[in-house]
C-alpha cells in the first residue's frame, strides 16, 4: 500500500515540478516585458500561481491514479508499459503548450489559448509571424524540454512502477486508492466552495505581467475551450433593463444641425487603408514614418483614437461594422453572427458606391473571406492568390510595395465606377517584419518605415489623378503593436492608441480632432459626414456630434478600460476587480454598462 501511495503522491507532484520549471523560464525569457525581475518576484509568482498548478496537476494525475488501482491485480511491467505511453503522450503535450506559449507570448501579449486554433485552419499564416530561426529553436526547445522530463519520468517515477508488489491486503489498498482519486476533485476544483478554479484567482500583483507569469498555460488552455458559447449569460454585472438603461445614456446621439461638416462632398470617393500595428507612437514619429506624421498634419488627425481590441479579426470588424471587439472571442469567427452585422461597405453599397478589397495575405485566414462576402457585400477581393508567385515574397505573402502598386494600377488602369469605396488591409508591419529596408535597428520600425514610404508613394501619385479632388483617404490601423515598445502594460491605454488620418481632396481643410473615440465610432463618423443614417450601428458613435458622449472603449485579453478627458478605468475579468483607475469614478459604472451589453448583443445574433 506504501508504495503505491507514494507514487501517487510522486506523480501529482512531478506535474508540479515541470510546471514550476516552464513557469520560471517563462518568468526569466520575458522578464523584460515585466520590468525588473527579482527573485522574490519569482518566488512570488510561483506561490500564487500554485492552485492553478495543483488543479492542473489533478487532471493530469487523474488516469495514472485509475491505472495504479488496477495495479494491484497485474504484473509491474504490464502497467509500466502503460505508464509509458501515457506519460510520453501527456509530457509531450505539456512540453509543447509550454513552448508554444513562451513563444507566442511577446507577439500577443496573453497565453496561448482557444484562440489560436481558429488561425491554425491556415498553418502558413499561423506561424507567419515568427522567423524560420524562431521556429526551429521553438521545435529544438520543445524536444529538448520533452526529452528532460520525460528522463525525469523514468527516473522519479518508471523506477517505482517497477517495482509495484502485490499489496498485502488488496481490498484495503483499493479503497485507500480510490479515497485519493477521489481526493484529487478538491485540486481541480479549487476546493468546496461555491466558486470553482479559475485563471482570475491566481491574480496577486498591479503588475500584470507578474499575474500573467503565474497563469498555468495547460489550464488557461483548457479553461478557453470549456467556456460557454451562451455570450448573453456572461458579464452580468447589473440586471438588463439597468444596463440597457446606462447604454442608452451613454450612446445617446440627439440630433444636431450644428455638426461640423469636414468634407467638400457628400459622395466622396473614399480608399480606407488599414493598416498592420500601427501604433500611433510609431506612426506619428517624423524619423520613422514622414509621410505619415505629414498627413496628420495636412488633413484632419485625430488625437485621441483608441483600437478596440489587439487582432486583426477583431479590428477590422470594428472598424467596418462599428461593433467593439470582445476580450474573450472574436465574432468573425461566427460567419452566422457576422452576416447580420451592420457594415460600412454594405451600408454604402445600397447608396450606390462600387466595392472592393486588397489584400496581399490569404483573405480566408481567420474567416476573413465570409465576413467581407457575406456581411460586407464585397464581391471584389484581390488577395495573395491574385499575385503573381513572384510578388509573393514574405511568410504572410504579398508585400505593401507590390500590393498597393496593383491597388493604383486597378484605380488608374480600368473603368472604375464611382463613387467607390475601397478597402486596402496591409500586412508588411506584421512579424516578423521582413522588408528589403534597414534604417533602424528595430525591426518593426523598419517595417512602419517601408509601408509608410508606400503610402507616401501612392498618395504623391493619386494627387495626379483625376479621382484626387473627390476622394477621401482615411488611414486607421487595425491594432497597435503589443511588443513594441516593451514594459508598457497590455491593458495600458498607450498600448491601444493608433492613429486615424483622413486626407485627400474631399477634406475641406486641415484639423485636430481632440474628442476621445476609438475603432468602432468611425462607422457613425463617417456615414454622418455623408448624410448616410448609421442607427443600426448601435455600438458607433458621431464623435462629431457636439451633444453626444466622446468616450474611448477597449477590451484586452480578458479585460476593457473606457477612457475619455474626465479619466480612466480599466477592469480585469479575471481578477475581478478594477486594476487602474483615474479622475471621474462614474466611468465604471458606464464601462461595465457597455461591456455588458457587448455580450447580451453577441449571444442575440
Amino acid at each position: 500500500m506504501k508504495q503505491r501511495i507514494l507514487l501517487f503522491i510522486t506523480i501529482f507532484f512531478y506535474f508540479v515540478l515541470i510546471f514550476f520549471i516552464g513557469k520560471v523560464a517563462f518568468a526569466l525569457i520575458h522578464s523584460s516585458l515585466g520590468g525588473e525581475i527579482s527573485t522574490s518576484d519569482i518566488y512570488q509568482v510561483l506561490y500564487h500561481g500554485l492552485p492553478l498548478d495543483l488543479s492542473m496537476s489533478g487532471y493530469f494525475t487523474a488516469i495514472p491514479a485509475l491505472i495504479l488501482i488496477l495495479s494491484i491485480w497485474f504484473r509491474s511491467r504490464y502497467i509500466a508499459r502503460i505508464f509509458n505511453i501515457y506519460f510520453i503522450i501527456i509530457l509531450s503535450i505539456i512540453a509543447i503548450i509550454t513552448v508554444v506559449d513562451i513563444v507566442l507570448y511577446p507577439y500577443w501579449g496573453f497565453h496561448f489559448d482557444s484562440t489560436v486554433f481558429l488561425y491554425l485552419k491556415k498553418p502558413q499564416e499561423a506561424f507567419a509571424s515568427g522567423s524560420i530561426a524562431e521556429i526551429l529553436l521553438g521545435l529544438l526547445f520543445t524536444i529538448v524540454f520533452a526529452a528532460i522530463i520525460y528522463i525525469g519520468y523514468i527516473f522519479i517515477i518508471r523506477k517505482q512502477v517497477l517495482n509495484l508488489k502485490v499489496p498485502k491486503s488488496i481490498r484495503n489498498t483499493g479503497i485507500v486508492l480510490v479515497l485519493l482519486t477521489a481526493a484529487l476533485f478538491l485540486p481541480i476544483r479549487g476546493g468546496i466552495t461555491v466558486s470553482t478554479m479559475n485563471v482570475g484567482q491566481v491574480y496577486y500583483s498591479d503588475n500584470m505581467f507578474l499575474n500573467h507569469a503565474a497563469i498555468n498555460p495547460h489550464f488557461n488552455l483548457m479553461y478557453s475551450f470549456i467556456k460557454s458559447d451562451d455570450f448573453a449569460s456572461q458579464y452580468q454585472f447589473y440586471s438588463k433593463e439597468e444596463a440597457t438603461e446606462i447604454f442608452d445614456k451613454i450612446t445617446k446621439q440627439p440630433h444636431n444641425d450644428s455638426i461640423p461638416r469636414l468634407l467638400n462632398t457628400d459622395k466622396p470617393n473614399i480608399i480606407l487603408f488599414v493598416l498592420e500595428s500601427f501604433s500611433a507612437n510609431v506612426a506619428l514619429d517624423s524619423l520613422v514614418a514622414p509621410n505619415m506624421s505629414n498627413f496628420a498634419k495636412e488633413g484632419i488627425f485625430f488625437e485621441n483614437f483608441y483600437a478596440n481590441s489587439f487582432r486583426t479579426d477583431r479590428g477590422i470588424v470594428s472598424v467596418l461594422s462599428g461593433y467593439p471587439a470582445h476580450p474573450t472571442v472574436a465574432i468573425m469567427k461566427y460567419p452566422q453572427k457576422t452576416g447580420n452585422l451592420p457594415t460600412i461597405p454594405r451600408t454604402l453599397k445600397e447608396k450606390g458606391y462600387d466595392l472592393s478589397f486588397y489584400y496581399g495575405g490569404d483573405a480566408d485566414f481567420a474567416n476573413m473571406r465570409s465576413y467581407f462576402v457575406g456581411a460586407c457585400g464585397i464581391k471584389d477581393i484581390v488577395a495573395d492568390k491574385e499575385f503573381p508567385l513572384s510578388e509573393r515574397m514574405t511568410k504572410w505573402g504579398v508585400p505593401d510595395k507590390p500590393l498597393i502598386e496593383r491597388f493604383y494600377r486597378g484605380l488608374t488602369t480600368k473603368d472604375i465606377k464611382t463613387p467607390f469605396f475601397k478597402t486596402v488591409l496591409t500586412l508588411s508591419s506584421h512579424e516578423p517584419f521582413d522588408v528589403p529596408v534597414n534604417e533602424f535597428k528595430e525591426p518593426f520600425l523598419n517595417a512602419v518605415h517601408y509601408t509608410d514610404e508606400c503610402l507616401g508613394d501612392f498618395v504623391k501619385q493619386l494627387k495626379t489623378t483625376k479621382y484626387w479632388n473627390n476622394t477621401l483617404i482615411i488611414f486607421v490601423a487595425d491594432h497597435a503593436m503589443q511588443s513594441y515598445p516593451q514594459g508598457i502594460n497590455n491593458s495600458d491605454p498607450k498600448r491601444f492608441r493608433i492613429p486615424m488620418i483622413w486626407i485627400g481632396g474631399a477634406v475641406k481643410q486641415p484639423e485636430v480632432i481632440k474628442d476621445f473615440t476609438s475603432q468602432n465610432d468611425l462607422a457613425a463618423t463617417l456615414l454622418s459626414q455623408l448624410d448616410v443614417n448609421h442607427d443600426e450601428f448601435i455600438f458607433s458613435k458621431d464623435v462629431l456630434n457636439p451633444d453626444g458622449n466622446k468616450f474611448a472603449f477597449y477590451s484586452y485579453v480578458n479585460g476593457f478600460c473606457m477612457t475619455d478627458s474626465t479619466g480612466t478605468v480599466t477592469y480585469d475579468n479575471d481578477k475581478q476587480s478594477i486594476i487602474r483607475q483615474e479622475g471621474n469614478p462614474d466611468l465604471e459604472k458606464k464601462a461595465k454598462a457597455f461591456f455588458q451589453m457587448m455580450y447580451l448583443d453577441l449571444g442575440s445574433r
